[in-house]
């Protein structure tokens, strides 16, 4: 069996990440408990709920084994301001998208309900506006209902460099999802407080570089993770995302109106599913009738940004990307219209 001193002993080895001194310099070790050959340890570090904090928790566990505990329990807690003040504050690390300086444009793509498109119109105006020579990013903030990995046909993982996760690259885009962060398509079951700490984490942990653009696809509706996104960012330009059906439009007002509520500046709105277009005749089908783009941006005094036709992406040979479009396909092109527009108007 361990004793206390043996574990305080190999938490001497163990540095918080971000004061770059030991637990037990920091005078983190909060709490230890040994009983037969289970320990439970309490640590205390300047930042939790980050990548870093499970990397010092693999880091304890697999020493404690190799010193002989048979398993390890651990919990986390955060160091007060005024123990991070007198251990000399935390180094100013690299500037994030929410720095002061960032010259990063965010366009935030919403819409009021589920099922209308808006991830897919999140991914392939990013893929656009790449195409037309910006450096662009992707959050996929939709927290619950994660797709983005899946429609880009993204199968690695963000990797993480000098304490900093780095995004996946595909397309010329640059790719984080919560997505990546949960195992076989688990489901999150995470409350409020801890989404927002993840939300904050994508903005200020991640390696995003120089970005001009940023996309973030939100979740359907006004609920609590687009609210916290929209008191993260403070100026954020939007799009929102409806269906011809006059429903649809007077549900995605909503979004709208939360945007200006929180003086985001709304860009305009995309129509998607449109119509269907036969490929014998050519003739359009209104499937889901017609209107509610050109009704939408009335209500909100803005622009028709363009309509999305309905139309399953040809398969790209060698290329597994289920919801890209390319960029000399039809509806491709009109994406690369729209993202011009979007240019235009930042500009």
């Amino acid at each position: 069996m361990m004793t206390k001193e043996q574990v305080l002993e190999v938490l001497k080895t163990v540095k918080d990440p971000h004061l770059h001194k030991s637990v037990v310099e920091t005078e983190g070790v909060r709490e230890v408990k040994i009983s037969d050959s289970f320990v439970s340890v309490k640590i205390a570090l300047a930042k939790t709920q980050t990548a870093e904090q499970m990397q010092v928790q693999q880091e304890i566990v697999q020493k404690l084994k190799a010193a002989g505990a048979e398993s390890v329990g651990l919990r986390f807690e955060p160091l007060s301001e005024e123990a991070i003040e007198k251990l000399g504050g935390i180094p100013e690390g690299r500037p994030t998208l929410l720095s002061k300086g960032s010259k990063t444009k965010f366009i935030a793509i919403a819409s009021g309900k589920g099922g209308v498109g808006k991830s897919t119109v999140s991914v392939n105006l990013a893929i656009a506006l790449h195409r037309l020579g910006k450096k662009v990013g992707i959050l996929d903030a939709d927290i619950y209902g994660f797709s983005v990995p899946d429609m880009m046909g993204i199968e690695n993982r963000p990797q993480v460099v000098d304490q900093h996760i780095v995004p996946v690259e595909r397309f010329g885009v640059k790719v984080i999802s919560m997505g990546f962060f949960v195992e076989d398509n688990s489901p999150v079951i995470w409350r409020g407080p801890m989404l927002g700490k993840m939300l904050n984490n994508f903005f200020t942990e991640v390696d995003w570089g120089d970005l001009d653009y940023l996309i973030l696809d939100l979740p359907p509706g006004t609920g609590d993770i687009a609210m916290d996104v929209h008191s993260m960012i403070p100026h954020c330009h939007e799009i929102i995302v409806t269906t011809p059906h006059a429903t649809a439009a007077f549900v995605a007002a909503r979004a709208g109106a939360m945007a200006i509520k929180t003086e985001h500046d709304i860009l305009g709105v995309i129509e998607n599913m449109s119509y269907f277009e036969s490929k014998l005749t050519g003739e359009k089908e209104y499937v889901f009738g017609q209107g509610g783009g050109e009704k939408l941006s009335e209500v909100l005094e803005t622009d028709l940004l363009g309509k999305i036709p309905l139309e399953q992406p040809e398969e790209q040979e060698g290329v597994f990307a289920p919801s890209v479009y390319a960029g000399e396909h039809k509806i491709g092109q009109v994406y690369i219209e729209i993202a011009g527009k979007v240019i235009d108007k930042l500009q």
